[in-house]
């Protein structure tokens, strides 16, 4: 597995490379700390990009390949940087019923990325979700904290000049 990712740049620092290996000489001979060692990579990273996980790798003596098949296996791991505003669109049964692929089809088109991507000014991310508790509403977007409900593709483009 290459240790670089061709689309996405990595903005990665000295200091957060730093703090990464302060981490892992503290916790890497403890039994179970893989985890805890992505969790907290994460943390300074804000995701798992390849050349973190490389990284973990060559100071841990860890193959790659188990520590990204654990960043692909868990939910709690982003191998994608996310974006300032994180638009969530709920695709659960009501929200669906209601309309809300079509809905998440026009943010995807608008911002010219898919589900899981972030647009490359860093600015915007997109994910699906299965329900956030707000059925009443169908169909829902969340942006951040913020709850957008009974939403039409017509509305995504004002609702994203907000931001």
């Amino acid at each position: 597995m290459a240790c670089k990712m061709k689309n996405v740049p990595f903005k990665g620092t000295p200091e957060q490379e730093a703090a990464l290996k302060v981490v892992i000489a503290e916790l890497k001979d403890e039994k179970g700390s893989l985890m805890p060692i992505m969790q907290k990579a994460q943390d300074i990273y804000g995701y798992l990009p390849i050349e973190v996980q490389c990284i973990i790798a060559n100071e841990t003596g860890i193959p790659l390949e188990k520590i990204y098949g654990i960043a692909t296996f868990y939910a709690q791991f982003a191998l994608q940087p996310k974006g300032q505003y994180q638009i969530s669109v709920c695709l659960g049964t009501a929200c669906y019923v209601k309309g809300s692929g079509d809905v998440f089809n026009k943010l995807s088109e608008e911002l010219g990325i898919g589900a899981g991507e972030c647009t490359p000014d860093g600015k915007f991310s997109l994910e699906s979700c299965r329900c956030v508790g707000a059925c009443g509403l169908a169909p829902v977007v969340m942006i951040n904290d913020a709850v957008y409900g009974r939403l039409t593709p017509d509305m995504v483009p004002e609702i994203l000049a907000k931001y």
